[in-house]
């Protein structure tokens, strides 16, 4: 093992057992992110409404597969309780950023441009992108690039989405995307015929689909995934946390590694539609972000 990621392990090990009780790891790590939201005995973590990744529930609570393993991660860390709080998408790193929230945990993809403001834990899943069309896929749109190269072909995206960065990439227009604040909205728009498709990651557009209300919506198949997404390393997600919190992400991080693809943790997301096929392997966020 490398004498870096020794340190980091032997770190995380003595925060978590408590061998640095008192003062939650400030002599090792600097910050007292960790001990901070124990002694409040909650962690706020921000989501965009995106499922299957997150999403309220009827009794007013907040579930998918970033809440339920952001909710395992917290036990394991002994952090009682999480605070939800719904942002838009692309307010969720500036919440981060002005101390509103202390986690993103919104099946946000780890970016190069990202990273530059936020410290993402290692990936927790890896997936591919998607569209949602009208049932029975009438513009026979099966491609961003496809999609990009009709003029009059409105795509609903995320604002500050990889899916939004992926269509600018290969040549749609301003005119052509049209913003919302979440999948649901997004949805809501393709059935309506505001837009011709929603552009976001198989695992929301498939869920959306299977959802809607007399099949009015369906995931274009075949779908031919991006340049970028076959030569570059897109689709992983992690949590998100700010720089100087490296505590918190320490510690989060040692649990994620011992937890991501067990039988435990697919069991957890399976009813959210994740497979052995989406999970990330070995690969490190440091691996992720070398092009």
């Amino acid at each position: 093992m490398k004498r870096e990621h020794l340190t980091e392990v032997v770190v995380a090990f003595l925060v978590l057992t408590g061998i640095v009780a008192g003062w939650g790891g400030v002599w090792l790590t600097g910050d007292r992110s960790l001990e901070r939201v124990r002694e409040a005995g909650v962690i706020r973590a921000g989501y965009a409404v995106e499922p299957p990744y997150a999403f309220p529930t009827p009794d007013g609570g907040v579930s998918g597969e970033e809440a339920e393993v952001a909710r395992w991660v917290a036990a394991r860390l002994k952090i009682p309780r999480i605070e939800w709080k719904q942002v838009k998408f692309d307010r969720l790193i500036p919440e981060l950023e002005h101390g509103d929230i202390d986690v993103i945990a919104a099946g946000m993809f780890i970016t190069a441009e990202r990273a530059k403001l936020v410290s993402f834990s290692d990936p927790v899943f890896h997936v591919r992108q998607g569209l949602l069309v009208r049932a029975g896929n009438p513009r026979g749109v099966h491609s961003y690039r496809q999609a990009a190269m009709m003029p009059n072909f409105k795509i609903a995206v995320l604002s500050s989405s990889v899916e939004e960065m992926l269509l600018r990439d290969v040549g749609a227009s301003d005119a052509q995307l049209v913003a919302v604040p979440d999948a649901p909205t997004g949805s809501a728009a393709v059935e309506s015929g505001l837009a011709d498709g929603l552009a976001l990651s198989s695992p929301t557009v498939n869920w959306l689909a299977s959802r809607a209300w007399a099949g009015r919506v369906e995931a274009a198949r075949p779908f031919v995934q991006s340049e970028q997404v076959a030569n570059e390393r897109t689709g992983y997600g992690a949590f998100a946390f700010r720089k100087q919190d490296r505590s918190l992400r320490k510690a989060w991080s040692y649990e994620l590694e011992k937890f991501v693809g067990s039988r435990e943790h697919l069991d957890l997301v399976a009813p959210f539609g994740f497979t052995e096929e989406e999970m990330p392997g070995a690969i490190t966020t440091k691996e992720v972000l070398l092009k």
